[in-house]
């Protein structure tokens, strides 16, 4: 089985790729193809760490994990309205690129800040018996919600969240 951080490293490199791809789409087509199973996948992302991997950074009482938590659902709330945003404007339009380019752009310091600092964080101080749980229960996580089904994508509140799973 897999360790947590190393699923999480490989969806990482997936919207890397999924961001190149829609450098090189060539017509509304193809970049709508792209761009909506991205989007999906980059919510599903969100949500599973927010059920996953950050409740157990949190009960890991470092000193830096409850800031860590308030920027990760800061930053997926920013994709997930940038998503939204994509979403109500015609794919390619130069609307549609400024919030696919807000996606993009906090995505990318999204996935700095994890790899940086998060991630190594929760390896110094989680077992490999709990990671390997965790990799799991996120695949898993996957395999229950296909394209998403049962999931709602909206943003939540870092302070209250922090409280519920802290």
């Amino acid at each position: 089985m897999d360790d947590i951080t190393a699923l999480i490293l490989d969806d990482h490199a997936a919207f890397r790729r999924g961001f190149a791809r829609l450098d090189d789409a060539q017509d509304a087509e193809q970049l709508a193809a792209v761009w909506d199973t991205l989007a999906l996948h980059l919510e599903i992302h969100a949500e599973a760490e927010e059920l996953i991997l950050y409740p157990h950074l949190l009960r890991q009482h470092t000193e830096d994990a409850a800031e860590e938590t308030d920027d990760a659902i800061r930053d997926h709330n920013k994709i997930r309205d940038a998503i939204e945003a994509a979403r109500a404007r015609p794919v390619g339009s130069d609307a549609w690129w400024k919030a696919v380019w807000e996606a993009r752009k906090e995505n990318s310091e999204h996935l700095a800040e994890e790899e940086d600092e998060v991630l190594p964080d929760f390896r110094r101080h989680a077992g490999l018996d709990l990671r390997l749980e965790l990799g799991e229960r996120w695949l898993a996580f996957y395999g229950e919600h296909p394209s998403g089904r049962g999931l709602t994508f909206t943003d939540k509140d870092p302070k209250r969240y922090i409280q519920e799973h802290g």
